[in-house]
């Protein structure tokens, strides 16, 4: 954010008050300074709040990893942050009312610029009800119809701009809501001049043809303040009226920014206390662990965390997939901040009623969101796609949703098509596994409520039945424990199970050392 802030202020040396700072959410969730702010110091004035109101942000669009800190966190940061905290969307159930401001207005020059703020609805396929009680989340493109045509009647504005916390497209599609809305709105829903997106992490940047044969510039730049989105808009006045305007802008990297100096020294104290917490010694890990390792087989780093979710629960069967795509904790002295490599967000641990079957058909969809259908020796196992030149591959589909499997012992055939991929052979202590038995199944919290559809579309149970198939509910964040086990531990040493492989290996082994230098050839 220093170098975030080093490029704005040069920005506005040249347009003064006509430069508008902007965010669409995901502030409060991610993190160590965010977790100290949030729970461990509660109390004190949240860090993202001050940042909002140092750096002079004209408005925020709220995100969903905003809501999953629960109502004592975002409720707090909002009266604490000057600026405008926009959701047209989310509605308050007591008043049907919008539970944030949906929109706010500014003027420049004479130009009234309205921006629009609309959240992605998905929210109760991930989190706890009691994290978003009293809301309700309404479809984005009915809420952007809706308050488009309120504030063209109400507001008269000159440029309108949303401030979407929504991927393009794809996500979690329902009879109700979709979850990534930005294409459809760009397309469907005329009158909007530009529209500035993030959710999925994709930086994108592209003109959109509405259904009147206007162009939208529509903007996303990615995730982590590496990227900004630099906007300019041309406005022509003839008696103060608009007669023309043009729109363009660009994906700008900040990586290489200088870190502003006077941000720095003004939140120094914050950054000693947070230092002085994340720096804390719990442990020491004999050996260095990966997530890397978790796409091509068992793995020491996601099998650390299976492990302990059935330590916890007690549970008969644990799922879990890394939550960064490429990080590790290395050997040696394990401290606080470490733990946020290992689990990024404040999931709490599930355990859900499950079938054999409903496990077994978890697995498949869950294996053919990263392996292909292999149908000779030379294709890639892994679905993977280049990126650009300076990123080089990725995977096609999020990472964090590709979980595998602790307590069965299991082969997974690339070369078979989805459905027939898994074959599961016997529980891990050589019980009998039977797809009409039920098991007990750890999962976190995300996973449990629905997150990723491995539940739901996967394995195949309502969204609406999630609720009675869980068992168990974790007081405490997945983290705690995680720590707890650490500091109780004092030394240890995690090992992959080795309880699961990709066959046929004269095929796969191959492929993954392909695949493997493919996906980290820009990364040591």
């Amino acid at each position: 954010m220093a170098r975030v802030y080093s490029y704005v202020k040069k920005l506005r040396t040249i347009y003064g008050k006509n430069l508008l700072l902007l965010d669409n959410g995901d502030i409060l969730q991610g993190q160590p300074t965010c977790y100290y702010c949030n729970y461990i110091k509660p109390e004190s004035k949240n860090v993202a709040a001050s940042i909002v109101n140092y750096m002079e942000y004209d408005a925020q669009t709220i995100g969903n990893h905003d809501i999953e800190t629960g109502h004592n966190v975002y409720d707090k940061w909002i009266k604490e942050v000057d600026c405008p905290i926009l959701g047209a969307n989310v509605i308050n159930t007591k008043t049907y009312k919008p539970y944030l401001q949906p929109y706010t207005m500014f003027v420049r020059d004479g130009v009234r610029i309205a921006v629009i703020g609309l959240l992605t609805p998905a929210i109760p396929y991930w989190l706890n009800e009691k994290l978003w009680s009293g809301l309700q989340f309404v479809n984005m493109t009915e809420s952007a119809t809706y308050w488009l045509k309120y504030v063209k009647e109400k507001e008269n504005p000159d440029i309108i701009i949303g401030l979407f916390h929504s991927g393009r497209d794809g996500g979690i599609t329902t009879t109700s809501y979709e979850e990534n809305s930005i294409l459809k709105i760009a397309r469907d829903v005329p009158g909007f001049d530009l529209i500035l997106y993030g959710h999925d992490h994709q930086a994108n940047k592209e003109y959109v043809t509405d259904i009147s044969g206007n162009k939208v510039l529509c903007l996303n730049p990615s995730s982590n303040a590496e990227y900004v989105c630099d906007v300019s808009i041309n406005i022509k006045l003839k008696n103060g009226t608009l007669y023309k305007k043009n729109i363009y802008g660009n994906i700008q990297d900040v990586t290489e920014q200088p870190v502003d100096e006077d941000f720095m020294n003004y939140f120094k104290d914050d950054i000693a206390n947070v230092s002085s917490f994340v720096n804390r010694k719990i442990g020491t890990f004999i050996n260095s662990i990966h997530t890397r390792d978790s796409y091509f087989g068992n793995s020491a780093f996601c099998d650390f965390i299976h492990n302990l979710q059935l330590k916890v629960t007690g549970a008969e069967i644990s799922f879990n997939a890394p939550l960064s795509f490429d990080t590790s904790v290395k050997a040696g002295d394990v401290h606080v901040h470490d733990m946020f490599k290992l689990y990024k967000y404040e999931n709490q641990i599930y355990t859900i009623r499950m079938t054999g079957k409903e496990i077994h058909d978890y697995l498949e969809m869950s294996y053919a969101l990263w392996t292909n259908t292999m149908n000779k020796s030379s294709d890639h196992i892994m679905q993977i796609e280049r990126i650009d030149e300076h990123n080089g591959y990725g995977f096609k589909n999020l990472a964090f949703n590709f979980d595998s499997a602790a307590g069965i012992d299991y082969e997974v055939d690339v070369t078979k098509p989805y459905g027939k991929k898994i074959t599961i052979f016997q529980m891990s202590d050589g019980a009998v596994f039977d797809e009409n038995k039920w098991y007990t199944v750890a999962m976190n919290s995300y996973r449990g409520n629905g997150g990723g559809e491995l539940l739901t579309k996967g394995a195949g149970i309502p969204h609406n039945a999630l609720a009675n198939r869980i068992l168990y509910e974790s007081e405490h964040d997945q983290r705690y424990y995680l720590m707890k086990e650490i500091k109780d531990a004092d030394i240890l040493n995690p090992q992959p199970n080795k309880n699961w492989k990709f066959v046929p290996e004269n095929w796969t082994k191959p492929a993954i050392q392909r695949d493997k230098a493919l996906l980290f050839s820009m990364t040591n």
